[in-house]
């Protein structure tokens, strides 16, 4: 049986892990993998979940399954999260799922039940899971014209002259923030036209918002979800919580349908329910626990938006920081875009061969499409860091 099976693609982002824990210098530097890294390089574990911890450890009477659905309250902590103060809050169901990548799957069944035959549209380039999971859910996969390599900006006029071509079969997928892998994200008024088009030529939005709170704050980035939530009768959301509550390895996700009314959604959630049984069956529990004690308590709640504040502020200071030290110690203004970037990463605009170059020369680990992550590096790592840039520039 096993001999037929062909030789596996190595993953582009988890093998780098692999050969940097491999790499005997010294001076390694990972900018691969999208965790976020304190000054001493740890990915820490936050105080509020330290002591939501303590709280579910006394308080859990048991380790009996969650259900299907899993934590309820998780689920309407989250959909409060993204989507409170909005019209969708009378028309929204949402499931626990195992990380947002699960959700992604779970709604990319849903799809090809709902419209076998639908084209889900994805941003040129996008998230490196989109378009296998989506292609593994049996979709049809088309991409939209999304980042400029010249300007290292959102390539708007393309963008939507793309977008302009999607129909009543069609879904669109959009980041809701800090986009994977560019960091470049559309602005507000592109939100609204995207709304636009979809009223008019009938495609249904697909959010996935991995990052909130990484961009411009908690509020700020889901702004124009909610303006959209608020415009259209149908969409579909993943959110995660690996990035804003730190919980990479608890794998503590959300699938959220907003649909035209009540009955579509309680419809939408029944066969999201069915499918889960068929995949996973239950969601884990633990994550979303600690989750849900932090959001249903407001002192912890406000400990944890001022850690994800200091988080989202020194992202935006390690930016600030190493784009001086390019234009300071090497009088370069190339990579100064790097500071209009939202959340975790950005593109340098790198080759391939300049990739492999400042990974075997230097030790730097990035992807092979030229993304790094901003929140893998330390304030140490920086000189060290620009002048590899530079050189390999």
């Amino acid at each position: 049986m096993f001999s037929k099976l062909p030789t596996p693609t190595l993953d582009p982002i988890l093998s780098l892990s692999v050969a940097y824990r491999n790499d005997p210098r010294p001076e390694k530097v990972d900018l691969g993998i999208g965790v976020y890294k304190n000054s001493e390089g740890e990915t820490p574990i936050m105080q509020a979940i330290l002591k939501a911890q303590d709280i579910v450890v006394e308080t859990q009477k048991t380790k009996s399954y969650v259900g299907l659905a899993g934590c309820e309250e998780f689920n309407q902590s989250m959909v409060d999260l993204l989507l409170k103060g909005t019209s969708a809050m009378d028309r929204v169901a949402a499931i626990q799922t195992p990380g947002a990548s699960g959700a992604l799957r779970m709604l990319g069944d849903l799809m090809k039940v709902a419209q076998p035959n639908t084209t889900v549209w994805i941003s040129n380039p996008s998230y490196v899971n989109h378009r296998p999971v989506m292609e593994a859910a049996g979709l049809n996969v088309k991409h939209y014209s999304y980042f400029s390599p010249k300007t290292k900006q959102v390539d708007t006029a393309r963008m939507l002259a793309d977008l302009s071509h999607a129909g009543p079969d069609d879904v669109v997928l959009l980041h809701g923030c800090c986009h994977n892998p560019t960091g470049a994200d559309i602005d507000f008024e592109s939100w609204k036209v995207i709304t636009e088009l979809a009223q008019k030529n009938g495609f249904t939005p697909f959010v996935d918002i991995a990052y909130q709170g990484f961009g411009d704050g908690l509020e700020e980035d889901a702004k124009g979800l909610r303006y959209m939530a608020d415009n259209v009768d149908e969409m579909l959301i993943t959110t995660s919580c690996s990035k804003n509550f730190g919980l990479y390895r608890e794998r503590t996700g959300a699938a959220i349908v907003v649909g035209k009314s009540v009955e579509d959604v309680t419809n939408a959630r029944g066969k999201l329910l069915t499918l889960a049984r068929a995949t996973y069956t239950m969601p884990p529990d633990h994550g979303a626990a600690l989750v849900k004690t932090i959001l249903q308590d407001q002192a912890l709640t406000a400990i944890w938006k001022q850690e994800l504040s200091e988080m989202q502020q020194r992202l935006l200071n390690l930016r600030q920081t190493l784009c001086q030290e390019l234009r300071n110690s090497h009088d370069t203004s190339q990579f100064d875009f790097i500071e209009s970037h939202k959340g975790m990463f950005t593109v340098l605009g790198f080759s391939q061969d300049q990739m492999l170059q400042l990974r075997e020369q230097y030790g730097i680990y990035g992807v092979g499409d030229g993304r790094i992550n901003i929140a893998g590096l330390t304030e140490r790592d920086i000189p060290y860091v620009a002048e590899a840039i530079v050189k390999v520039a």
